[in-house]
């Protein structure tokens, strides 16, 4: 069994990562909880980050979600996917090279994909939008 990478680093900051500052932020303004950045790029092929946060209800899920549309929309960018909106307990919205996991506080918990993606880099996340 691999050992779990606990390496953070700073955002080092280009195109891609004003989106994901966008989406944190988004997230964040909507009260958004526990928000981790996950780097892939050296373990996956699909995406290079995903960014996993939690409401307290689907309600807030819900909302999480779509700031994170509008916000993301405003500056040109649209999701090609987005999945589990309807129930809010598990949002998936796909951005290509990146992937943005908005869960209740239960899902979260039962899902932990902090656990399953054990090896990925945990990214620092600016405090002013922790």
């Amino acid at each position: 069994m691999r050992q779990q990478a606990n390496t953070y680093e700073e955002l080092e900051f280009d195109s891609s990562d004003n989106r994901l500052l966008t989406a944190i932020k988004a997230a964040s303004d909507k009260k958004a909880t526990d928000i981790v950045a996950l780097q892939l790029t050296e373990i996956a092929s699909f995406t290079d980050y995903f960014i996993i946060c939690s409401g307290t209800s689907s309600r807030q899920v819900q909302a999480i979600a779509d700031e994170v549309t509008e916000k993301l929309r405003r500056i040109g960018t649209r999701p090609l996917n987005i999945e589990g909106y309807k129930v809010g307990e598990w949002i998936l919205m796909d951005y290509g090279d990146f992937i943005i996991h908005i869960f209740s506080e239960t899902a979260r918990r039962f899902y932990d994909l902090e656990r399953l993606w054990r090896d990925a880099r945990r990214v620092k996340i600016p405090e002013e939008l922790s």
